[in-house]
């Protein structure tokens, strides 16, 4: 069984007191209680704090564009679906720089599994909002108050069919191990969205306001009935839900392309004979 000293890469590079070691430790620990080696997946992330999570494992890392996570991810689970891949980013470099590709990749349902540290903030480009940002917050960047409705990824998931959408808190790290846990067996995309504090340019969504606020979600939920699950993504204020609010359980897109639904592309012979008609047409 592997150990956290397995896992060890280089040594984090975060502000003290930053969420981001919450869901790092919760990460290795899931990783190690389902007896999963570090270079048996694969991590992928854009540009920002949360993306520096995989250079401090020994996990196969490739770290890409700001926002540009996703269509890395996906090229590599359709050439070896055969290796789980794991993204981390923030709400900055998903939300904004990379929603479109958050959209079309729920859509999609590709076998990807997607971990937001959403501090509610940019935290590597020094405090600017970000799409998760309440409403009214000053930021340096928005003197005045950020105008914009505040992003609901939650909701979002739930009206695109998200294959999983869960909500964790990196306070409470028992419970994010298990959302990510979920996550990983889930058979589909899957989003968790993980709240975490920004010590140093959020200072309204600290750990004593979520703590004042976040529940469990009961057994009395039922996270397949969509009309539920869209009521209770909704849910944000003195009360926010945390726990998987919603997932179905239709095909993975993997599944459905008849050329690697039974071998990864990775593992299939090359056979350039079967390309010889086609190059003969630009002769």
């Amino acid at each position: 069984m592997p150990t956290l000293q397995d896992y060890k890469g280089q040594n984090p590079a975060w502000c003290p007191g930053c969420g981001n070691y919450s869901i790092l430790k919760s990460f290795k620990d899931a990783m190690i209680e389902m007896d999963i080696e570090p270079h048996r997946i694969a991590l992928v992330s854009g540009i920002g704090q949360a993306a520096k999570l995989p250079h401090y494992t020994k996990c196969n890392t490739f770290n890409g564009l700001h926002g540009r996570a996703l269509p890395v991810a996906a090229g590599m689970r359709l050439a070896n679906h055969g290796l789980p891949l794991m993204v981390f980013t923030g709400d900055g470099d998903c939300y904004g720089e990379g929603g479109n590709h958050l959209l079309h990749n729920m859509r999609r349902n590709l076998n990807i599994k997607l971990f937001v540290h959403d501090n509610q903030i940019y935290g590597l480009t020094k405090g600017q909002a970000s799409p998760t940002s309440m409403e009214g917050m000053t930021t340096r960047n928005q003197p005045f108050g950020v105008f914009s409705e505040q992003f609901n990824p939650m909701a979002a998931a739930v009206a695109l069919d998200c294959s999983f959408a869960a909500r964790a808190f990196s306070g409470d790290m028992a419970h994010l191990k298990e959302m990510i846990k979920a996550a990983y067996n889930h058979r589909g995309f899957s989003l968790v969205d993980i709240l975490q504090p920004c010590v140093s340019f959020n200072k309204i969504n600290t750990y004593e306001w979520y703590k004042e606020r976040v529940y469990h979600i009961g057994p009395e939920h039922n996270p397949e009935d969509r009309s539920q699950a869209f009521t209770k993504a909704l849910e944000w204020g003195d009360r926010i839900p945390i726990g998987i609010i919603y997932k179905n359980s239709r095909p993975a897109l993997e599944d459905r392309i008849p050329i690697i639904k039974d071998m990864p592309l990775v593992r299939q012979l090359f056979d350039p004979s079967k390309i010889k008609d086609t190059l003969q047409e630009f002769y």
